[in-house]
């Protein structure tokens, strides 16, 4: 059977490369999408080196409102069609909503939301086509609210929300779309929040190839949510059961510092 073509976002560094890592081991033709092209090549490279084809690499900043023309006219010039979709790029920011620059803040929802649901419209005809699948990259912050870092929480929610909607109509039409969950991993997304998340540390991080892995095999399985780790699992199965006032304080006092 014929490996499918797939279609990586963020696809620089963390879970992005580890999942670009594990569709090379198994065949697929790849395509890399990210602002970060020396991080791309040298991935690229490491990708050739171990036996696999040399993906193909578009640096694109994926929150600019016509970004998903240009990465379809880019990839149909490299003749590559998607047939998976991993929806990994996103970014969220540490600190109040009154304290921190209004364009990075719209930024989030930019790449978080608009990004990921424009790019999963552009290239669904051909997902469809192929009998593909789509793996959005969400997160455990999906299931609270998260003051402190209240509009990545409030993008997270929305991944999620869309990913379940769309893999019910998806159904008896041969593609499945799966949202990925991870709590805190090692990557170098707290790199750019800053503010109080070291905190976060506290409560385990996970390796992103461990993520990778088990957003692989969800994908492959068809499974609607994987939330990777047993903590994690745990955490989010009792979210719907804490009251929203203490969990509003917990989460308050975990990522403000309050």
């Amino acid at each position: 059977m014929t490996a499918l073509p797939v279609l990586i976002t963020g696809a620089s560094g963390g879970i992005g490369a580890d999942l670009a890592r594990i569709f090379a081991a198994k065949g697929h033709p790849l395509a890399l999408a990210a602002r970060n092209r020396t991080a791309m090549e040298s991935l690229a490279n490491e990708l050739e080196s171990s036996g696999g084809r040399k993906p193909v690499i578009i640096a694109l900043d994926l929150a600019i409102p016509d970004a998903p023309g240009l990465l379809a006219d880019a990839l149909k010039a490299e003749g590559f069609e998607p047939a998976i979709l991993i929806n990994n790029a996103g970014y969220g920011l540490n600190g109040r909503v009154s304290a921190l620059d209004s364009g990075e803040q719209l930024g989030i929802i930019d790449l978080n939301i608009r990004a990921l649901t424009a790019l999963t419209l552009k290239f669904l005809p051909s997902i469809e086509k192929s009998h593909g699948r789509i793996l959005n990259v969400a997160s455990t912050a999906a299931f609270l609210p998260g003051p402190g870092m209240a509009i990545y929480y409030a993008s997270k929610a929305y991944v999620l929300s869309f990913s379940q909607a769309l893999s019910q109509e998806m159904e008896g039409r041969n593609v499945t779309v799966t949202a990925l969950c991870p709590g805190p991993t090692a990557t170098g997304f707290f790199d750019r929040v800053g503010g109080h998340t070291a905190k976060l540390k506290k409560f385990g991080m996970m390796d992103a190839m461990t993520v990778a892995q088990a957003g692989y095999d969800g994908l492959m399985a068809g499974r609607r949510v994987v939330v990777p780790g047993m903590m994690n699992k745990v955490m989010t199965s009792l979210m719907p059961f804490v009251p929203r006032k203490l969990l509003l304080r917990v989460m308050a006092r975990i990522q403000m510092g309050k």
